[in-house]
């Protein structure tokens, strides 16, 4: 009896020292950073474009891309926020994402899709990797702006009648 209770503690106690390196190995494996975060219009081809800095209402979708400043494979999440935006209550989640990379990936393309148009106001994307929060930004979306078109007068069109009256008329001019 007594050698089965030492056994039992021993495995115990091994079982506890496993469990304890092996959470040990998992904390410390390296967890990829983020470099960069910009914003990007479509560039036509339904890809991520240039880094732009402003957007309208028309934008759709705009892009976040998140640039690693490792290839290992790793989980990236992110949290589209708004902000300030008319009719959102502050801080609303609007769109989370979350994509986990492959080997020798170092770059991911979000897209945030309104179901039509955006609403003008601010937003803010925060960027997770390995399930820690690295970094935010905000950005802004402006109403389109419609310049008036002046209306182009129209010629003036003869009074109904005789259309040799017009023509004599058109001729002593």
């Amino acid at each position: 009896m007594l050698y089965t209770k030492l056994v039992l503690i021993f495995t115990l106690v091994f079982a506890s020292a496993v469990a304890a390196s092996a959470q040990a190995v998992v904390s410390t494996a390296p967890t990829a950073g983020v470099v960069e975060i910009y914003f990007a219009k479509d560039d036509g081809t339904g890809k991520a474009g240039e880094e732009a800095t402003s957007f309208v209402t028309t934008d759709v979708p705009i892009y976040c891309v998140v640039k690693l400043d490792s290839a290992l494979p790793t989980t990236v999440k992110m949290n589209l926020v708004a902000v300030a935006v008319p009719g959102v209550k502050a801080d609303t989640k609007v769109v989370t994402s979350i994509y986990t990379t492959k080997d020798n990936e170092d770059r991911v393309n979000f897209t945030g899709r309104p179901a039509g148009q955006w609403v003008a106001g601010r937003y803010r994307v925060d960027i997770f990797v390995g399930g820690a929060a690295v970094m935010s930004r905000e950005f802004a979306v402006q109403k389109v702006v419609q310049v008036p078109v002046k209306p182009v007068a129209k010629p003036a069109t003869p009074k109904t009648g005789d259309p040799s009256r017009v023509a004599r008329r058109v001729a002593r001019s």
